[in-house]
């Protein structure tokens, strides 16, 4: 293979459409762009949900009611099988869960999940833990600590 035969791949590339090129060519008089009006104007744009000066509907509707997701906890989830690569004994904590990568971003802490199976005997020392990761961590004669998950933090009031 050499350079003068390499070609994009099928469906790749397509032709420019060509408009005002006649009545007859389908894209002729108007180009595509309908009747007179805004629309036909070069250089026209409209933002989303402008309704031409009536009230959008975005602020017709009523706003009311409360969605508490603002105010949610949110850990960062772990898998128990995760922790097998933690030594036989070791203490796990979010410090050391973050210097192996298995647990990333912003949360109020780290919630560790039942899925998988425990090979080690650990003491873990995170946010939360669901019931089925904390009978199979002490089933293994490990045990679970509960640190308390950070405070969102929030920004002074001004005077």
């Amino acid at each position: 293979m050499r350079l003068h035969d390499l070609k994009p791949r099928p469906g790749a590339k397509h032709r420019r459409k060509r408009l005002g090129q006649g009545e007859s060519s389908g894209h002729g008089k108007t180009s595509g762009r309908g009747g007179k009006g805004q629309t036909a104007r070069s250089g026209s744009s409209i933002r989303i949900g402008f309704e031409g000066g009536q009230m959008p509907l975005i602020r017709r509707i009523p706003k009311r009611g409360f969605n508490n997701k603002r105010h949610a906890t949110v850990y960062l989830p772990v898998n128990l099988a995760d922790l097998n690569q933690f030594e036989d004994g070791a203490r796990v904590d979010e410090a050391a869960l973050r210097s192996l990568g298995l647990s990333k971003g912003r949360a109020a802490g780290v919630k560790i999940l039942g899925t998988g199976e425990l090979t080690r005997k650990l003491t873990v020392s995170v946010s939360a833990f669901s019931a089925s990761a904390r009978a199979k961590i002490e089933a293994k004669g490990g045990t679970c600590e509960v640190a308390s998950p950070k405070k969102a933090e929030r920004s002074p009031a001004k005077a």
